[in-house]
């Protein structure tokens, strides 16, 4: 009896040591496949970086209700982000203009940087628009993203959100 009780107890600590590994090697399983799903949209230049909180240069965080995102494609970037901050001598403010950050480039210089914590710096800049504009875009390895968006006439403003794949076009 005292053979089968030990040996009982042994299965259980065998049992409660194993198990928490199995659960923290699937853990790092997932995490190395969400990160080299990143690898592959960023190496592609083919995704949406989505918009989940702004931080204007005067401060408060706003939550977006609304999607908002800048799309990269090989040819094409394309921001569709909205804009709380101080805008500069010719920035214009009618009130027939959308005052957001809205724009289409065909023209931009577009530089990768990995860190050594598989991290991605993406430093972006639209040649062809109306307000020269820079954004630079932490990207890290679960596909949570920073974007920074600095324009000729407006204060800087950071974005928080997550990078996704783009939708296949429809055929």
């Amino acid at each position: 009896m005292k053979t089968l009780i030990k040996t009982l107890f042994a299965l259980f600590i065998v049992v409660a040591v194993i198990n928490p590994v199995s659960a923290q090697s699937q853990k790092a399983i997932k995490q190395a496949k969400k990160a080299a799903e990143i690898k592959g949209l960023i190496d592609s230049k083919n995704y949406i970086f989505q918009a989940s909180y702004m931080y204007p240069s005067g401060g408060g965080s706003r939550y977006l209700t609304s999607p908002y995102d800048l799309t990269v494609s090989p040819d094409t970037i394309e921001a569709y982000l909205p804009y709380f901050g101080v805008a500069y001598s010719g920035a214009g403010y009618n009130s027939n203009e959308d005052n957001g950050i809205k724009f289409k480039s065909t023209k931009f210089d577009y530089a990768i940087k990995t860190k050594k914590d598989g991290s991605y710096t993406i430093n972006i800049k639209a040649n062809d628009t109306r307000n020269a504009t820079q954004m630079t875009l932490q990207v890290y390895t679960n596909g949570n993203a920073d974007l920074t968006v600095i324009s000729m006439n407006r204060q800087q403003i950071r974005f928080n959100g997550y990078i996704k794949e783009r939708s296949k076009p429809k055929v």
